[in-house]
C-alpha cells in the first residue's frame, strides 16, 4: 500500500480523506515484528527504528512514530508492577529539591534520528514526532501525585515554578524537532486524568497546565505542522478548552468506559479530528467478527464528513492478539 501523508493532513484539517486513514500512537514489539515480518538485523537503534518504520509502512500508515531524541527528565529509581503508582520516583518536594534537581539539556540532545529515519522512510510518508512525557505527566512524576495535590494549595508558587521549567523544555524538544524536513504531525503526549475526572481540578489544569500546550500548538501551527493530543483519562470537563483554547487539531485516546468513540465523534467530531478509539479492552475480549462490525460502523459514519481516522483507543500493547488488531486494520484496507 502505498503511503500518502496528505490524506492523513486531510482528516487533520478536519476534512474528508478519499480513503480510510490509520492512526496509532504505538504498538507492541509484537506487532512491529508481525507486521514487518522480520527481526531487526541486529539491536541497534537504526536497525529497531527501521524496523518499527517498515512496520507502520506495512500496516498501511501514512507516518511512523518516533522521539526526536532520547532526552528526558529524570527521576528517582521506583518499582513497577502490573499497575504504576503515581506517588513513587519523585525527586522535588521543596525549593531545596526544586534549586538540587539537574534539569535535562534539551539544546545538546541528539535529534539526528530525524533526519537519518526521515531519508530511509519511502515516499509518502513523514514522521510523528512523540513528546518526552508532557506537563502534567512530568509535574506528577518529579512531585509526586498526592504531593502535587497538596503542593497546589499549600505551594503553588513552587508548583508553577517545576510547571514552567518542564514546559519551557517540552517546548523547546518539540522546536528543535521542527528542525527537520521529515517531522509531519507533533504528537503532544500527556495523560491528564483518571477514569472519573481530570488529575487536578480544572482551573488547575488551566493555571498550570494548559498555558504551555498552547504554546506547544501555536509552535506547531507557526511551522504549517498539525498538533495531535494524546491524553487518557476523562477529559470532558476541559474538552472545550482543548478545542478552543488550546486549539489541538485531534485528540486521540478514548474508552468505552469514560466516553466511546461514536458518541466522542458524534458530539465534538466536525470540531476536532477524532483518532482511533477501538477500545484496547474490547479489542482483547471482543470476537473477530465483531471488531469488524465495529470498525465498519465507524468508518460508515464518517464517510461523509471525515474527520476520523480508524485505530485503537490508545495503542496496541502485546497481550492483544495480533489476529484481532489485523481484522482492524484489514477494515481500512478493504475499503482502499
Amino acid at each position: 500500500m502505498k503511503p500518502n501523508f496528505s490524506e492523513l493532513l486531510k482528516v487533520l484539517r478536519k476534512e474528508k480523506p478519499s480513503r480510510p486513514v490509520l492512526f496509532e500512537f504505538a504498538l507492541g514489539w509484537s506487532a512491529y515484528l508481525r507486521l514487518a515480518g522480520r527481526n531487526a538485523r541486529d539491536p541497534s537503534e537504526r536497525e529497531v527504528y527501521k524496523l518499527i518504520a517498515d512496520a507502520f509502512h506495512a500496516g498501511g500508515f501514512d507516518y511512523v512514530s518516533a522521539h526526536a531524541s532520547d532526552v528526558r527528565f529524570a527521576r528517582d529509581e521506583f518499582h513497577r508492577l502490573k499497575t504504576l503508582s503515581l506517588n513513587q520516583g519523585f525527586v522535588i518536594t521543596d525549593w531545596e529539591s526544586y534549586e538540587k534537581y539537574i534539569w535535562p539539556d534539551i539544546d545538546n540532545a541528539d535529534y539526528s534520528r530525524l533526519d537519518w529515519l526521515g531519508s530511509y522512510l519511502p515516499d509518502g510518508m513523514k514522521i510523528m514526532v512523540l513528546g518526552i512525557g508532557g506537563v502534567m505527566e512530568n509535574l506528577q512524576n518529579l512531585m509526586g501525585y498526592d504531593n502535587l495535590c497538596y503542593a497546589v494549595y499549600e505551594q503553588p508558587e513552587l508548583v508553577k515554578a517545576v510547571s514552567d521549567q518542564i514546559g519551557s523544555r517540552v517546548l523547546k524538544y518539540y522546536q528543535n524537532a521542527l528542525e527537520y524536513n521529515s517531522v509531519g504531525i507533533l504528537m503532544s503526549n500527556d495523560d491528564w486524568g483518571f477514569n472519573t475526572q481530570t488529575f487536578l481540578s480544572p482551573d488547575h489544569m488551566r493555571e498550570y497546565v494548559f498555558p504551555w500546550h498552547k504554546k506547544i500548538v501555536e509552535l506547531a501551527h507557526n511551522a504549517g505542522i498539525p498538533a495531535v493530543l494524546h491524553s487518557c483519562g476523562n477529559v470532558e470537563d476541559v474538552f472545550e478548552d482543548i478545542i478552543e483554547d488550546i486549539g489541538y487539531d485531534a485528540k486521540h485516546s478514548f474508552e468505552d468506559n469514560i466516553v466511546p468513540v461514536e458518541e466522542s465523534y458524534h458530539r465534538w467530531g466536525g470540531r476536532i479530528a477524532i483518532m482511533g478509539g477501538i477500545d484496547v479492552d474490547y479489542l482483547v475480549r471482543a470476537d473477530i467478527s465483531d471488531i469488524k462490525k465495529r470498525c465498519r460502523a465507524m468508518l460508515d459514519r464518517s464517510e461523509k464528513k471525515g474527520c476520523y481516522t480508524l485505530g485503537s483507543g490508545n495503542s496496541i500493547p502485546d497481550y492483544v492478539p495480533f489476529e484481532k488488531y489485523l481484522a482492524l486494520l484489514e477494515c481500512a484496507w478493504e475499503r482502499r
